[in-house]
């Protein structure tokens, strides 16, 4: 039921244009857009949360206005577009294990060795995020509801 109202919400906020997306993201700050309904990456956000240590990650799911619009721009520069993890950051989309990596990489400290992984060609790394991807409601499960932060997390999180 609430995917449903979530749906509804998604279609009231689609009359939006694009340009409230390009002016509420911030310019420097790294912004993830996730499955809300994926216990796999609501999960790896709430694991972001935790090792943010200078708190400079955003959030939205995909499921919201602000992953709608990125979405819909991604549409426009390519063909097949994720629907699990997109990173933005600096004007620029990181998607399937590139998304995995930068975040790492932003993340810092210890995780910053995931960035080793670039010594795997690209399109093999990508090939196994999408084999997980494909599988990740059966593996780990979906939610009946989108993840909804708590007060103490709430601006880290795009509502729009």
């Amino acid at each position: 039921m609430y995917k449903r109202m979530c749906s509804h919400r998604q279609r009231l906020l689609q009359h939006r244009s694009n340009n409230w997306f390009m002016t509420q993201l911030p310019a420097e700050r790294p912004v993830l857009f996730f499955d809300g309904w994926c216990n796999l990456c609501s999960g790896a956000v709430q694991f972001i949360l935790r090792h943010d240590k200078k708190g400079i990650f955003l959030f939205a799911s995909l499921q919201s206005a602000a992953g709608e619009a990125a979405l819909e721009k991604l549409q426009a520069r390519q063909t097949s577009v994720p629907d699990s993890l997109v990173l933005y950051y600096k004007g620029k989309y990181y998607l399937q294990s590139g998304a995995v990596l930068r975040t790492a990489l932003l993340l810092g400290g210890i995780w910053k060795l995931a960035i080793a992984a670039n010594i795997i060609p690209r399109f093999m790394r990508d090939i196994v995020y999408g084999w997980v991807a494909r599988h990740r409601y059966q593996w780990f499960g979906k939610r009946n509801t989108c993840l909804v932060p708590d007060e103490s997390l709430k601006h880290r999180f795009l509502e729009e």
